[in-house]
């Protein structure tokens, strides 16, 4: 049977590997808890690899507090993106906060939890319900929590570095669906000071965004 848009949108996160990214996402709110993904055919892992940050080892979560000035969390997610790139998102991957998308920013356990326990967090998605589009998260958190974070994504098979006076962790993975479509996908977080920004996306991962970030959020 062929699939939709809005199926293999569902089916991609049904697929029960290391790094699925369904979520509900309906604009700027805490991370709500975890629910099953809706049907649809479901994506047989092909290629797996893991794209670790470049950059110089992570620092620890004591240096990467100390490395950066601490942010405060911005009022809207047009604030999350310099001028540029939030001009290149409006016009490569709209809309912005679809409430249609459903997608997590992480689906590492250890993340995840963090998000559900209530820490300050901003929510933003670019795309409507497809086979591409992108999910972020902007976390207030401790270093403490920090550390956990970094552990978690580690201990998931991402490559973590320092990058921009902080870390960078990255994973990205292709697979094939039933209809034979190949499918990227991948996570990127990054964490400094008190500042985490997670992103999942599929398909859509336009250059320099995590870094276009980083640039807005801490100058």
């Amino acid at each position: 049977m062929p699939v939709t848009r809005h199926a293999l949108w569902h089916g991609l996160t049904s697929g029960a590997l290391a790094l699925a990214v369904a979520a509900t996402l309906a604009g700027c709110v805490p991370e709500p808890s975890p629910t099953a993904s809706g049907t649809g055919a479901s994506a047989s892992p092909s290629r797996s690899a893991s794209a670790p940050a470049t950059g110089s080892p992570a620092p620890s979560a004591s240096e990467t507090a100390a490395a950066g000035a601490d942010i405060a969390l911005p009022a809207a997610c047009e604030q999350l993106y310099t001028p540029a790139m939030l001009a290149q998102l409006q016009q490569e991957t709209p809309p912005l906060n679809d409430p249609g998308v459903t997608m997590y920013s992480t689906q590492v356990v250890g993340a995840l939890e963090l998000l559900n326990s209530g820490v300050p967090t901003l929510r933003c998605s670019w795309g409507t319900p497809s086979e591409s589009g992108l999910a972020t998260n902007v976390s207030i958190i401790d270093p403490a929590a920090a550390s956990g974070v970094v552990d978690a994504l580690a201990g998931s098979g991402f490559g973590c570095a320092g990058h921009l006076a902080g870390t960078l962790c990255t994973f990205e993975q292709e697979s094939i669906t039933q209809d034979d479509v190949l499918v990227r996908r991948g996570e990127s977080h990054f964490l400094r000071g008190n500042g985490w920004v997670s992103t999942a996306w599929i398909t859509v991962d336009p250059a320099g965004y995590t870094d276009d970030i980083v640039a807005a959020l801490w100058g």
